[in-house]
């Protein structure tokens, strides 16, 4: 069998992620500079010559937006399998779900600890943080919201895998590719804050998660290039 690489890729910017929103499992549609950038990246990984054998995203609306705007750059709406697998979704912030980031992350869950800054707290620690402030009882536990995400993309890769190997195209969100890259390499740094449309590359072979690079812009540079040569 090939190697299996997935191209995990964070959707495009939405209105909560402009106006600082905590996102969540709530959901809000891509702005026009959010299109944009997913045109962006569209057209630099066609250029990159990159093929894909299948697509993957999570259910909700700002990542299946994000992938159409994505396959409809390469050629490939209607032309590969994809599917939406809710095991990728964000992180659910509970009753904090569309607060203000600056409200959850910069003051309430940094009281909780006692520490300045929520960078300061592990996945872990941050995840049971959300589940002690939700009064709505929503927030997942750490062992419930890694075991998802882990088995989430565990699934896709193996599916890949069983079907002769190649690139999966799986459009997700920054907090579950960041806490995916810490589950597979524990020295991941938190608090990466991926960029809209960057490009995480993970292989899978004989079972095992390797990380090729993390939080890639350079297919959106490129991109933003051949738009700007054609005034557009």
């Amino acid at each position: 069998m090939g190697k299996t690489r997935l191209y995990l890729v964070r959707h495009g910017k939405t209105m909560f992620n402009t106006i600082g929103r905590a996102q969540g499992w709530s959901d809000t549609p891509l702005t026009a500079e959010g299109e944009r950038g997913i045109h962006e990246l569209g057209i630099g990984l066609r250029k990159a010559g990159l093929t894909f054998e299948r697509a993957y995203s999570s259910d909700s609306g700002r990542t299946i937006q994000t992938m159409g705007i994505a396959l409809s750059e390469l050629g490939l709406n209607g032309k590969i399998p994809y599917q939406h697998d809710k095991r990728i979704r964000e992180w659910c912030f509970g009753s904090f779900d569309g607060a203000y980031d600056g409200e959850l992350f910069m003051g309430l869950i940094p009281r909780v600890f006692n520490v300045e800054h929520v960078h300061q707290l592990s996945y872990p620690e941050l995840a049971e943080g959300l589940v002690e402030v939700d009064t709505a009882g929503w927030a997942e536990s750490w062992e419930k919201l890694s075991s998802r995400i882990l088995e989430g993309f565990t699934a896709i890769a193996q599916e890949m895998e069983a079907q002769g190997g190649g690139n999966a195209l799986v459009v997700s969100h920054g907090m579950t590719i960041g806490t995916f890259a810490w589950l597979i390499d524990r020295s991941t740094p938190r608090g990466l804050g991926l960029d809209n449309g960057s490009v995480t590359v993970i292989d899978y072979e004989n079972g095992v998660f390797q990380i090729d690079r993390i939080g890639d812009m350079s297919y959106r540079k490129e991109g933003a290039k051949v738009l700007e040569e054609f005034g557009e």
